[in-house]
């Protein structure tokens, strides 16, 4: 059974290894997964969803928004799998105030940053090379249909320069 601790720490090792390249992280992550056991590749993928369900807020996306000068639907699932891949103290800080990634993201480049697809394919990948089938159900909750908490007017430019004032100040102004 694994623990968040060794979920996290295989999310660091992979961005350290990376050198912060989303893409590469994904691989390095498939790569340490496939040394696991198919049930703790499982288990990944069950920690690795519920954090990825627990960042589907209205506050996120306008920080998404911000950071990457717009986000489509496809664009902050993207995000959020990036923000994963962020490590624990970026994503558990940027869950408790969005506005706070301005001090706690180093640098963000619109290039490369902010888009973490590959790695919420990662563990399925790992599982099929492993099984050679694909990752059965993990039996967590799916995400609710609507992001929690209350919409933004993500066009207005006023309204995110007044919730992210250090985002917008840091990455808009």
């Amino acid at each position: 059974m694994m623990d968040e601790m060794e979920f996290w720490e295989l999310v660091d090792a992979a961005r350290e290894a990376a050198e912060g390249d989303p893409e590469d992280q994904a691989d390095l992550l498939v790569e340490r997964l496939g040394q696991l056991d198919p049930e703790a590749v499982l288990d990944f993928a069950r920690h690795f969803e519920s954090r990825y369900n627990r960042a589907y807020r209205w506050d996120l996306w306008g920080a998404a928004w911000v950071l990457l000068d717009g986000a489509s639907d496809d664009a902050f699932d993207f995000f959020r799998c990036w923000l994963i891949g962020q490590g624990r103290d970026v994503f558990e800080g940027a869950l408790h105030d969005p506005d706070s990634l301005a001090d706690l993201l180093e640098d963000f480049d619109e290039e490369i940053d902010g888009d973490g697809e590959e790695l919420g394919y990662a563990a399925d990948e790992a599982y099929e090379q492993l099984t050679g089938t694909v990752a059965p159900d993990l039996g967590v909750a799916p995400a609710p249909a609507e992001p929690e908490g209350t919409p933004l007017d993500f066009e207005n430019e006023r309204v995110l320069a007044q919730r992210y004032p250090k985002l917008w100040g840091r990455f808009r102004g």
